[in-house]
């Protein structure tokens, strides 16, 4: 008895193992095509349920197409802030803005996990549990925009929810475009935001 008891519990942890492996494969992702190239982001429906539900109902909406990267943040455009963060940050086609969702619940990334680090996407929002649609992508670690931290000043931190898995390069040069201020001149076009289709 005692030998199957432990071949049982050598089979749950050998399968244990291989959760946190198959729920990556199963994440969806998104591809934002951009006048530049392709963004592709994976999206944590596991850890940020509210916040990856929301994102992927605008992107299934097509709220996002002829939508725009319209703001750029780098170390040289934010004079008057202490603490600088690097991001680029995007909205939903303008025509459709009174269609949009309701506000929210904030996903603080002390429950998630998941942490603002080079390629993560994260909603933008005012006050906590105000985010609706507009989101941006880290370039580099930004842990003042987790919780605890102080970009914003009620400490409450961004809901992060998800990565880019390809097109960093698209978003380095994204915030590398002519801005007024962290105003991107011209903004740059989102041409569509689809979910891959699995094989």
């Amino acid at each position: 008895m005692n030998k199957i008891w432990k071949l049982f519990r050598f089979f749950i942890l050998v399968c244990a193992a291989f959760v946190p492996s198959l729920a990556a494969q199963e994440l969806p992702t998104v591809t934002i095509s951009t006048e530049f190239g392709e963004i592709e982001i994976e999206i944590d429906t596991v850890r940020a349920p509210v916040t990856a539900s929301n994102f992927l109902g605008y992107v299934d909406g097509g709220f996002y197409n002829s939508g725009r990267f319209h703001r750029t943040v780098h170390p040289e455009n934010q004079p008057n802030d202490s603490i600088r963060i690097e991001v680029i940050q995007a909205s939903i086609n303008s025509q459709r803005s009174g269609e949009g969702f309701s506000p929210i619940p904030l996903e603080r990334t002390n429950v998630t996990g998941i942490r603002h680090q080079d390629g993560t996407i994260s909603m933008a929002r005012g006050g906590p549990d105000s985010a609706t649609s507009s989101f941006f992508i880290c370039l580099g670690e930004q842990s003042s925009l987790d919780y605890g931290g102080f970009r914003n000043s009620d400490g409450q931190g961004f809901a992060a929810f998800g990565r880019v898995v390809r097109g960093m390069d698209v978003v380095r040069q994204i915030q590398q475009q002519p801005a007024e201020g962290q105003t991107l001149t011209p903004p740059v076009g989102i041409l569509s935001a689809k979910r891959v289709e699995e094989l």
